[in-house]
């Protein structure tokens, strides 16, 4: 029998990152984490209390909300066993599925119906050794099916930028998957990313954090 979930937070919101930014959107935010970034905005997914929910009991929440996106986010939600039947479980509920990972846990059993977004962590995240390179293996299989995943880098610096861009290079990653770049304010501005990006001609997309734009003082349920 599966173990019960350990949830930090259920919440309806506006999605603020990736290409579904602005979509509403039902977030599953798991409790613990196995990284400590410098950059952590959701520290209490692994510093606070979570509490014991069962499968059914988050789909019944989820079915509060039909045909709404959702996305299962963390902390890091892969470090519970717990979220592969609640992914297939919503799949089957015929929903829509992000999941939201920091790229350092095998993605071999996400669904191909799961939408993945994955962090590669860069060098200022304190985490860039944690990388499973075997994981972008993975999700350009994935490519091949039409899987509809996005590999994100949050940038704290200009050498940050470079070091993504040698990645995005090497990998050829904006030639198969959707890349997003998104900086960490105020140590890197919105407008030097830009200028950056413009300069090198990468295709990539920026990324702001919608919701801290739309609710500049809530920092959870957002």
């Amino acid at each position: 029998m599966t173990e019960p979930l350990q949830i930090s937070e259920l919440f309806y919101s506006i999605q603020g990152e990736s290409t579904w930014a602005g979509m509403p959107c039902l977030f599953i935010r798991l409790a613990g984490c196995n990284l400590r970034c410098t950059y952590c905005d959701a520290r209490y997914a692994w510093e606070e209390p979570a509490v014991a929910m069962t499968t059914a009991d988050v789909l019944a929440w989820v079915r509060q909300y039909p045909g709404i996106l959702i996305e299962i986010t963390g902390g890091e939600p892969l470090h519970q066993a717990g979220v592969y039947p609640l992914m297939q479980a919503l799949i089957e509920d015929d929903r829509r599925v992000l999941l939201e990972t920091n790229g350092s846990l095998p993605l071999a059993n996400v669904p191909d119906a799961v939408s993945i977004i994955m962090d590669i962590k860069c060098p200022d995240s304190g985490m860039a050794g944690r990388n499973l390179p075997e994981n972008i293996d993975l999700l350009r299989k994935r490519s091949q099916k039409q899987c509809a995943d996005e590999i994100k880098f949050v940038l704290s610096s200009v050498a940050d930028f470079h070091w993504a861009r040698d990645m995005v290079t090497r990998e050829q990653l904006d030639q198969w998957v959707t890349v997003l770049f998104s900086p960490v304010r105020p140590l890197l501005t919105p407008q030097d990313l830009a200028r950056l990006l413009l300069d090198h001609r990468l295709k990539v997309r920026l990324q702001l954090q919608l919701h801290t734009l739309l609710w500049p003082d809530q920092t959870r349920g957002v």
